[in-house]
């Protein structure tokens, strides 16, 4: 399976999209995009800032938990358990996840974290990947009973990273319809889709979307320091959530570890350019209590970034950014999970 879309049906989608090239053309410069931010820019509680997530009336931590790390062999459960209810305690309230990670493991972890009264705390969120409406719909249920819960707040197809995966899941018979049964049935309060492939799979899922009268909630995609100069779903995407409405979530703000490796950015500085953003939420990996302090750090610091700031960084970062180097997320099937284990779709 490619790792990435191909080049001529990325120009074919941008010249067939009317509002996709538009969006496209008007490639808005970061300080437009910045220049809104005072409008989600949130509110200060204890060590935490709270923002609005899109339209959805919801206020969640600036700071999510990423689901990934806590199912992780490093940790025992006991050592996740104590994690996710340390962040919990300090203030992050979004907690992200996903029915494939670590083979279910990450979930069955935070099931458990959430349990004594924490699932009343927190923002809740996990993925499910089957584009099928049966696979999607059994995934559904087993990720609520790993997780101990009879809902999640916010539930998103994941991966959304080739081009067909916005005609599967709106299909007849396709995941979109087990979705919005579950919605019906309680069980899932909010929808949306990530995607760390490409901004063009994105612009297309959110096109489908509109034909069909359907607003997205959220949408999760990378958005750091590196992203802003190649295949920028910061440049692309994001003006396009902002206008419609939709709550931007960000991942990958040290792209793993690549990001850190290039040399050009630090720990902290790299979430304060990613906490600068319009963003509702940014999601990062916190396996560790100096990862959790780190980021609470990088919270307690944070100050809305001047122009010369923010062109600083980008010049720092503009040549190690090229070819995406140190993004493997869009270059390679790295970190596509439903490439590697394709039954996952259905």
């Amino acid at each position: 399976m490619p790792s990435a879309v191909p080049l001529m049906d990325r120009r074919q989608f941008a010249k067939s999209a009317g509002y996709a090239a538009g969006a496209i053309a008007a490639q808005p410069m970061l300080s437009q995009l910045l220049a809104g931010q005072s409008a989600n820019a949130g509110e200060r509680r204890g060590e935490m800032i709270y923002r609005l997530l899109g339209r959805t009336g919801e206020r969640v931590s600036a700071i999510g938990l990423g689901g990934y790390h806590i199912g992780k062999p490093l940790l025992t459960d006991e050592e996740a358990v104590r994690l996710v209810r340390q962040a919990i305690d300090r203030g992050i309230t979004f907690m992200d996840n996903c029915w494939d990670y670590n083979d279910g493991v990450s979930e069955l972890r935070m099931g458990k974290a959430l349990a004594d009264g924490y699932r009343n705390k927190v923002f809740l969120m996990t993925k499910i990947d089957g584009r099928t409406k049966s696979a999607a719909a059994e995934q559904i249920d087993e990720s609520l009973l790993r997780l101990r819960t009879d809902h999640v707040d916010l539930m998103q197809f994941h991966e959304v990273i080739r081009l067909e995966d916005p005609d599967r899941i709106f299909a007849e018979g396709g995941a979109m319809e087990a979705m919005q049964a579950a919605r019906q049935a309680g069980k899932v309060r909010f929808i949306g889709f990530t995607g760390h492939k490409d901004p063009y799979v994105h612009l297309r899922m959110l096109d489908e979307a509109r034909q069909r009268g359907f607003h997205f909630d959220t949408v999760q995609m990378p958005l750091n320091v590196m992203d802003a100069h190649f295949r920028s779903f910061t440049h692309e995407v994001l003006p396009v959530l902002l206008r419609e409405g939709i709550a931007p979530l960000g991942m990958k703000c040290f792209g793993d570890h690549y990001i850190l490796q290039s040399g050009t950015v630090q720990p902290v500085e790299a979430l304060h350019y990613c906490l600068n953003l319009p963003a509702a939420v940014q999601i990062t990996g916190i396996d560790s209590t100096q990862i959790l302090d780190q980021a609470m750090e990088a919270v307690r610091t944070f100050k809305p970034l001047s122009e010369a700031e923010v062109a600083g960084i980008l010049s720092r970062t503009a040549a190690a950014a090229q070819n995406g180097k140190y993004e493997l997320y869009k270059t390679t099937a790295n970190f596509d999970g439903t490439a590697h284990q394709p039954a996952m779709l259905g």
